[in-house]
């Protein structure tokens, strides 16, 4: 029972209306405190400096300081400005209070505080359950031997969807867990990796099937594409309606740390590209049993890991045929562009522009056989018009685009769970999965 608690759902259901209940509740007890009606214009005037506070507060951080890195939606402020409008009602209500009547506006501002977190957090799908606010990780370790070596399969016999037959002791679902990636070669230092292995890779004599390196967010880890990202959940729908065929995926950590950003680079900040795309392979072909040749690898990523996604992808297109790109920018970027030229490119402008998507896109040209899946969010004003442009740098050298658009969205996690859904049928007849 208490394990269905920890799981309830904190962006709708009963968490979220029993706070709602709570806080009107709260403002209730505050307002009938004072009888003369000059009171009530006083509560409304605290209510809308406080709402006029928290709006412009948003702005402050979201628009003029880009504290977030993302234009922040309507919705987001709202949520914000609600809990200040609460908040300072609550606090003129303490005025010459009795004691139990300060405790209670004491508590009802904890409240509208609770009120606008829930709020912002459902707009943004950060935390999709109490255990996820509560740092209480659903992933558990992965235990993965090195594999003796076997025959690779080879992709000329006819494609899994043609030849797989279930086996009737198949799981339902897939398995998750986590993995330690050794730095042997970059000796970058990062967080445990998360593996997604479907139902037809935990049976007897499993066959070889596709993977996709997936990499989140920043800040973030890889547990938040699982959990924020609800990648298991998303991978676990498409194998049950494919007879459990789906294909293995590989979170691994680009950042080191929540708060880094070495940005998928091999600088001073970290020998990440080297990780990436020599570690993380490495130990994906020794571990786990996937398909050989560029067909069957995707690289593919949400936000900062989007915009790794378009750099591995053009940079290493003999190692992956195919590119989901999910709200990444055009060129990667640490703080501000000067900061991000001196750190990752020691000082060089040029080496910064040759690593824009664009210049990247151009100079590999033709990308004729890679696919390339770009999603973002309807509302994304940041980040959409970054994402249409390096759209139609893929389309100028050749690549085989596809645009997917989450409906009512912005940057957020709602547009990385659409993003990922999308693209699965575009790349599971790519790889063989699907006709």
């Amino acid at each position: 029972m208490f394990t269905a608690f920890l799981n309830s759902s904190l962006t709708s259901g009963g968490i979220p209306i029993a706070v709602g209940v709570l806080c009107a509740a709260a403002l209730v007890i505050v307002l009938l405190r004072r009888r003369k009606p000059w009171w009530i214009a006083i509560y409304v005037a605290a209510a809308a400096a406080g709402a006029g506070l928290g709006f412009a507060i948003a702005w402050y951080l979201g628009d003029v300081q880009n504290a977030f890195g993302i234009t922040l939606a309507f919705s987001t402020r709202a949520w914000f400005a609600l809990g200040c409008a609460g908040t300072a009602v609550a606090l003129v209500s303490l005025w010459r209070a009795r004691p139990w009547r300060i405790v209670a506006g004491v508590a009802s501002i904890a409240l509208f505080a609770l009120l606008a977190g829930i709020g912002i957090n459902s707009t943004v799908g950060y935390y999709p359950t109490l255990a996820d606010a509560l740092g209480i990780s659903k992933v558990h370790t992965l235990h993965l031997t090195k594999r003796a070596h076997v025959a690779i399969e080879s992709r000329t016999v006819l494609p899994l969807w043609q030849r797989w037959q279930p086996p009737a002791d198949m799981p339902k679902s897939g398995t998750i867990g986590t993995a330690v990636i050794p730095a042997t070669v970059s000796h970058f230092v990062a967080r445990d990796a998360v593996v997604y292995l479907p139902p037809a890779a935990l049976v007897k004599n499993a066959p070889a099937l596709p993977v996709m390196i997936f990499l989140g967010g920043q800040p973030g880890s890889p547990q938040s594409v699982v959990e924020a990202g609800q990648m298991p959940e998303i991978l676990n729908a498409f194998a049950a309606a494919h007879h459990g065929l789906a294909p293995i995926v590989v979170i691994p950590d680009q950042l080191g740390a929540s708060a880094n950003n070495p940005m998928c680079l091999n600088s001073s900040l970290g020998q990440v590209q080297t990780y990436l795309t020599v570690d993380v392979p490495n130990w994906i072909k020794s571990h786990l049993n996937v398909l050989p040749g560029r067909d069957a690898w995707t690289i593919g990523g949400f936000s900062e890991g989007g915009t790794c996604s378009i750099q591995l992808g053009t940079r290493f297109r003999g190692m992956f045929g195919s590119i989901v790109d999910i709200s990444g920018q055009v060129a990667p970027l640490n703080g501000t562009v000067a900061h991000t030229i001196r750190v990752g490119f020691d000082g060089s402008v040029a080496a910064y522009r040759a690593d824009t998507a664009p210049a990247l896109l151009a100079a590999g040209a033709p990308f004729s056989t890679t696919l390339g899946l770009f999603a973002v969010g309807q509302l994304d004003a940041r980040y959409g018009p970054e994402v249409a442009t390096v759209e139609n740098a893929a389309k100028a050298a050749g690549m085989n685009v596809h645009t997917l658009v989450s409906p009512g969205t912005g940057h957020d996690w709602y547009t990385e769970q659409y993003g990922v859904t999308q693209s699965l049928p575009y790349l599971a007849s790519l790889w063989g999965l699907t006709p």
